[in-house]
């Protein structure tokens, strides 16, 4: 097998292990204001930080698979990644603000005890899930569908052109799955009224993303996809189905792997229809970018192959220790008082109050 080769199936795995792990973490940062509710305020933000405890410790450990994946597409495939920033530039970056605003409100969510004080980061949190949830869907389905690339290789498309219908399909379906995806994950990790909660709305969820999900494939297999491809679409199915089924009768354990298998299958689907090509030229086939003449050198590739095989078993092995630490349920017998700093108290002037004159 040719190295182009090989690091075109590394990057997808790389991109994999990032939908698939960072995926829950979206779809619980989306369900924050369904799931983490309660009778009062008090309630209310107590669940929150359960919600938010669950990803607490492995979020940011998630995001790496991110960073390795563009690294990985800029050292193996630099004219791919030129061509994809350049005619992505909106959409990525919209993605990396959202990124980086919902990071800052993990840290700075608890700094401060003021309901107000969190109620706003708690807002940048579900944007902050919301926005690359939608846009890395729309971002996939412009690949494989292709877009107008020119003779220079720049990408001629205007942001209207990405918003077809198609592709905003492919960002209702990542937008479902990683819904349904945390869902399931918060059942899992979570106890008590959150647990409870959780179950419902993944059981309420599964069957919408079954045929907003279920569409996408179809339509991806039909329009660009090969013959062996059909064997994802069949696996994607067959999973979505088992995890409606492993909803209801609360097996969130293997609703999880389900879910999982669910969107392994499908980017599976995406870069096995995709191969050869990296980004395909509606403008002309010949313009398009493939896994030859977008790749780096032949000596560039075996270096980065010896160092990915050394480095790669420990990065794994670190973060599956990080989730085996941190594998217990949280509730809300476990969220302790908030040690914040005290809110902001308004003057008397601030509030309205006439002062007294001497």
């Amino acid at each position: 097998m040719e190295l182009t080769t090989v690091w075109f199936l590394l990057i997808a795995v790389l991109w994999t292990g990032y939908l698939v792990l960072e995926g829950f973490d979206f779809g619980v940062g989306m369900l924050l204001p369904v799931v983490g509710r309660g009778a009062d305020s008090a309630g209310t933000d107590t669940h929150r930080r359960v919600l938010l405890n669950t990803i607490g410790p492995v979020w940011d450990g998630n995001e790496v698979w991110l960073l390795v994946a563009g690294g990985a597409t800029f050292a193996a495939f630099p004219e791919w990644y030129a061509t994809l920033f350049s005619g992505f530039y909106l959409p990525l970056l919209l993605i990396l603000l959202a990124l980086i605003g919902r990071g800052v409100a993990f840290e700075y969510r608890g700094k401060v005890d003021d309901p107000a004080w969190r109620r706003r980061w708690d807002l940048v949190i579900i944007v902050g899930s919301f926005l690359p949830s939608l846009l890395w869907g729309v971002a996939f389905a412009n690949i494989v569908r292709g877009v107008a690339i020119d003779a220079d290789r720049q990408v001629t498309s205007s942001l209207f052109d990405l918003l077809n219908p198609y592709a905003l399909l492919g960002g209702l379906t990542t937008l479902t799955l990683f819904a349904l995806h945390g869902a399931v994950f918060l059942a899992l990790k979570s106890g008590g009224a959150v647990r409870e909660r959780a179950g419902l709305v993944a059981a309420r969820l599964a069957p919408v993303a079954l045929v907003v999900a279920g569409t996408f494939a179809v339509w991806t297999q039909l329009a660009h996809g090969k013959g062996w491809t059909w064997a994802a679409v069949v696996v994607a199915a067959v999973a979505l189905l088992g995890a409606v089924a492993a909803t209801r009768v609360r097996r969130e354990g293997v609703a999880f792997v389900l879910t999982t298998l669910v969107i392994v299958a499908a980017v599976v689907l995406i870069f096995g229809s995709l191969f050869p090509n990296v980004m395909p030229s509606t403008t002309d086939p010949a313009f398009s970018l493939t896994t030859s003449n977008a790749a780096s050198t032949p000596y560039t590739l075996k270096v980065m192959t010896w160092i990915a095989v050394g480095l790669t078993p420990f990065v794994l092995l670190y973060q599956g220790w990080t989730y085996w630490v941190f594998r217990q349920r949280i509730s809300a017998e476990h969220i302790p008082a908030h040690t914040g700093l005290p809110g902001r108290r308004r003057l008397p002037a601030q509030r309205g109050v006439p002062t007294q004159r001497h």
